[in-house]
């Protein structure tokens, strides 16, 4: 398949898919902005903003999963990053993580509100994972090559381990997809990836 013809179908994929998914889970949606609310009385959403594709940035939305100073007590908690190379920040028993926001990363339930982005054509349902600003700037050459696509609501280390792979092994599977994708490809980490939510592994 050509590059055209599998970027066409990828796309009617991203959009048939992303609009069935956001009204099947209206529900579930719902029940987590209420429950959000109720805990801190925050609000719902958490924008960032986020590098797409050839360095576009875009708004991107999360359920808020953390209190509400957190970028405040990064500062504090910076040192105890368990992503050694320093590029991204990630922490299994993050001290800023609410009690619903643990469920909520626990089934990748904070995710949820990018399936808007994806039916904007900013995200894709599979890609490499949209960085922030801050962490892009640290990028080498070789890391760059992630934003030669449209970033992705799953992809290929997400269902091969997630957070607790190290960033340098996330970027070579990256690249790895980028150089097979394919509609076979999406469609089989697609399917991989509700396992691995459900299973919870790597997930915080």
């Amino acid at each position: 398949m050509g590059r055209v013809a599998y970027a066409a179908m990828k796309r009617s994929l991203d959009v048939a898919l992303s609009l069935g998914l956001m009204i099947a889970a209206a529900p579930v949606l719902a029940l987590v902005a209420a429950l959000i609310k109720l805990e801190d009385g925050g609000p719902v959403l958490y924008w960032q903003l986020r590098v797409g594709k050839h360095g576009r940035t875009f708004r991107f939305p999360k359920f808020r999963s953390m209190v509400l100073d957190a970028e405040a007590k990064l500062v504090v908690i910076r040192a105890l990053n368990q992503h050694g190379d320093g590029v991204t920040f990630k922490m299994k028993n993050d001290p800023r993580v609410t009690c619903i926001g643990r469920f909520l990363r626990r089934f990748s339930l904070d995710e949820l509100p990018q399936l808007w982005c994806v039916f904007r054509g900013q995200m894709s349902l599979v890609g490499p994972r949209p960085a922030l600003p801050r962490e892009v700037e640290r990028y080498s050459i070789a890391e760059r090559r992630r934003l030669d696509v449209v970033p992705g609501l799953t992809c290929i280390w997400q269902v091969s381990g997630r957070s607790n792979l190290p960033f340098p092994v996330q970027c070579q599977l990256d690249s790895e997809y980028i150089e097979r994708q394919s509609i076979g490809t999406d469609l089989a980490i697609l399917a991989a990836t509700a396992p691995a939510v459900v299973s919870g592994k790597g997930a915080y």
